[in-house]
């Protein structure tokens, strides 16, 4: 499993990771909606000759021979985006032993580069992901426009091709209701709030993703400042939020009924440990509960379905899965 996640980073109480991502087409080569079976699998292999001539800790992945379950596992864990995890020839993954990097080959684009780092820091995954772009750069030729930047599938992502994303924890916000009137704020200054996975899934255990909707326009850098500042004033009003409500008593006993819970349960289904999860985290972040952080942290995609599936080498059904997530998250409470 990887090891990015598992760690505690910059502004760690409320953020959980950060990720930049580069889309990138070759030019010599048509989008992936038109190109055939086999001309995607030359492109792969030129793209995989282009990375990992230079980085020996990374692995070409052919999505085909991957089973099912633990493609999905590679989703619950962020290291491809849900529509990757789909069905479909040709698709092609290089990821890095840390799992700090994934390339995916013929996702909308022919590549889409992606950099993750543990809290807020912005800086150190855009220096990651650049230098992989740049690798490739240097063997195969972009398609660039001088006037209009990156040319891709997506209109939207024109111009840099980048999107820079911070996963946050916001269970105080959320409890005050505060969501949809920052989701509106945040959009007047080109940026948005979806849920962990993404456009159209849902915020759970309190996990939302803000990332920049403008590529256009608009420089790197200053997309990365304007992410980080904004990012930097929400952190502060869920440190606020959450003062107020541990302050709460009905609050604290959910708080505490939640952790024994998990502590003795012996069946949970993974939303409600998302949720449960959720509160003992705020918790553990706000010192009432003594336990690593880092702990609380990797188990969030650990126990999520797929995973679990992985990391026992077995398709379970949901009955089998619950009774194996209540008794690892008890074992790791212990």
């Amino acid at each position: 499993m990887g090891k990015w996640y598992r760690d505690f980073g910059p502004e760690g109480d409320v953020v959980l990771s950060t990720r930049i991502r580069f889309a990138r087409n070759i030019k010599e080569y048509p989008f992936p909606f038109r190109l055939d079976e086999d001309k995607k699998k030359e492109l792969n292999s030129r793209i995989k000759d282009a990375i990992l001539s230079d980085n020996e800790n990374m692995s070409f992945i052919e999505m085909e021979s991957v089973p099912a379950f633990q493609t999905v596992s590679l989703a619950e864990r962020h290291l491809i985006s849900p529509e990757f995890a789909g069905p479909s020839k040709a698709k092609a993954l290089i990821l890095s032993d840390e799992e700090d990097i994934s390339i995916m080959l013929q996702e909308e684009d022919h590549l889409r580069i992606q950099a993750m780092e543990a809290g807020l820091n912005l800086e150190k995954a855009y220096e990651k992901a650049e230098k992989i772009e740049k690798d490739i750069g240097m063997v195969l030729n972009y398609a660039f426009d001088e006037r209009i930047g990156f040319l891709t599938q997506c209109p939207t992502n024109l111009g840099t091709g980048m999107r820079a994303s911070v996963m946050l924890h916001l269970p105080a916000l959320t409890k005050r209701g505060l969501i949809s009137k920052l989701s509106s704020t945040v959009s007047k200054l080109g940026l948005v709030i979806r849920g962990a996975f993404g456009e159209g899934s849902q915020p759970g255990g309190d996990i939302y993703q803000v990332s920049n909707q403008i590529t256009l326009g608009i420089s790197e850098k200053e997309a990365i400042f304007n992410l980080d500042s904004i990012v930097k004033q929400i952190i502060s009003q869920e440190r606020n939020a959450r003062k107020e409500l541990i302050e709460n008593e009905d609050y604290l006993d959910s708080i505490f009924r939640a952790y024994g819970i998990l502590k003795y349960a012996r069946k949970l289904t993974s939303n409600e440990f998302m949720k449960l999860i959720s509160l003992v985290r705020l918790a553990v972040a706000e010192k009432i509960i003594d336990i690593d952080i880092e702990k609380i942290n990797a188990m969030i995609p650990d126990m999520q379905p797929a995973t679990v599936n992985v990391r026992n080498s077995a398709i379970l059904d949901a009955e089998e899965r619950d009774k194996l997530r209540a008794k690892e998250v008890r074992e790791i409470l212990e």
